[in-house]
């Protein structure tokens, strides 16, 4: 059995289901479908998650609503009007999508919630109600119905393990096609709440766990996962196999074809993950697959660069004489709920490497002041425009001269590089940078292990 997950920019209109449909029918073991919501249909159309974004807030601001709430539902209706459904049957969808404002929320963030999942529960229920207009045995499933259980925030979910335990309990005929809408699950107190941005992804890859399927498809609208960010580099080569944690270490820095979260519960089903092209479903995509008896093809699998970091500077001589130092440091942060992603350090110096859209100016300047008194380095700086390059790739694990073959290239056109870190697993070395030297940094890596 296979699951198979649509992006919105798959299940954007008329003409976008039916080329979903046409994969879903093609292939007999392609059982579970999960659903986006509806997606841009050309440059300059809004998504439907963003018009819910506009209604919800219209509802908490006490503004109208008619015009957002229109413009939902003709999304809706249009697909609908491609197959000719009867209007009856689109009815529940569209009063649902309307008493939406009079539903029980524990707060504005419950509600703002609610309304973004309308996205993804509309479009799987009319998709099941498309698939049997067209003679399909279809059944609509909920995330109640599943017993899809989160924890969490109401805008960042987490899956719970009861949940695959209730997967485990369901049942369905072997003859019926089961649509799920993704994005969401559902508090243990009955809430909706969803997950990151993009949750789509984790809630196939929770299926597919739950439900013991033998892949998980993820259909988007690229050929495949590339070595390379095509904006960045020409035309790069294609992945065809790669590994769950190669995945990972790509997506932390900036793969986003595929949700990272989403990597999890398949690893922990040992479920193989398909990315593949709604538009060229006969291109063979990219598989994601456990390490175990993987063979690497390419030295280096993949490179990415994220510019999305910072780094504070510190300096202090003897500081590695100094007990308590580093922990003094981490606990200012965990007060102030801030992480830290990397902490690269010499004998006198340290560098904490963060996200910089998780801190403002003004809580920059707390942590750094508390630092100053709790420590009192003889030198500090907070370093804003930090990139991270990764370069991945299970073929570096026994390969001797690869930090030079990285390095090298970078030298030979004058980028500078601060830090240099090789993780444990040794299929990865990170790379930091100034940010402006990013994107040539990943074209000189990409031209030494590929264009040669």
């Amino acid at each position: 059995m296979k699951v198979v997950k649509f992006g919105g920019s798959s299940l954007a209109d008329g003409d976008s289901f039916v080329q979903a449909i046409k994969i879903i029918t093609a292939d007999p073991e392609r059982r579970v479908i999960v659903t986006s919501a509806p997606g841009k249909r050309h440059a300059g159309d809004a998504k439907v998650t963003d018009l819910l974004i506009k209604y919800a807030r219209s509802v908490i601001d006490g503004q109208a609503t008619d015009d957002v709430l229109q413009q939902i539902t003709d999304r809706y209706q249009a697909i609908a009007n491609h197959f000719h459904l009867p209007a009856s049957q689109l009815t529940p969808i569209i009063d649902r999508l309307r008493d939406l404002p009079n539903g029980d929320y524990p707060n504005s963030q419950y509600l703002l919630a609610a309304f973004k999942a309308h996205g993804e529960r509309s479009n799987a229920q009319l998709m099941a109600l498309i698939l049997n207009h067209l003679g399909y045995e279809a059944r609509f499933v909920t995330p109640t119905a599943a017993g899809i259980r989160v924890s969490g925030t109401p805008d960042n979910a987490s899956v719970i393990p009861e949940t695959y335990s209730l997967l485990d309990q369901f049942t369905a005929k072997q003859s019926e096609l089961l649509v799920f809408p993704g994005f969401y699950g559902i508090t243990l107190a009955g809430h909706i709440a969803t997950f990151s941005r993009g949750g789509s992804d984790i809630t196939g890859a929770i299926l597919a766990r739950g439900l013991h399927a033998d892949l998980y498809e993820n259909f988007t609208d690229v050929d495949a996962i590339y070595a390379a960010n095509p904006s960045v580099v020409d035309d790069p080569q294609p992945i065809r196999k790669m590994t769950y944690r190669e995945m990972r270490e790509l997506s932390y820095a900036g793969f986003s074809v595929f949700h990272d979260e989403a990597l999890i519960p398949a690893i922990e089903g040992n479920v193989p993950i398909n990315v593949k092209n709604t538009h060229h479903p006969e291109k063979p995509g990219t598989l994601i697959v456990p390490d175990k008896d993987f063979q690497p093809s390419d030295i280096v699998t993949g490179i990415v660069s994220g510019k999305h970091f910072a780094a504070l500077y510190l300096h202090k001589y003897l500081l590695n004489k100094q007990t308590g130092f580093t922990l003094r440091i981490l606990e200012i942060l965990a007060k102030h709920h801030v992480s830290y992603e990397h902490m690269p350090s010499g004998i006198d110096d340290i560098t904490i490497i963060m996200d910089r859209n998780l801190v403002d100016d003004q809580l920059i300047d707390t942590i750094s002041n508390e630092i100053q008194e709790a420590v009192n380095p003889d030198r500090l700086e907070w370093i804003n425009n930090y990139a991270i390059t990764m370069v991945v790739g299970e073929g570096m694990r026994n390969r001797i001269g690869v930090i030079n073959d990285i390095l090298a290239p970078l030298a030979h056109n004058h980028i500078a590089v601060p830090m240099i870190n090789q993780g444990a697993s040794r299929i990865s070395i990170m790379i930091g940078t100034d940010d402006q030297d990013a994107d040539n940094a990943v074209r000189a890596i990409y031209h030494r292990f590929f264009a040669n």
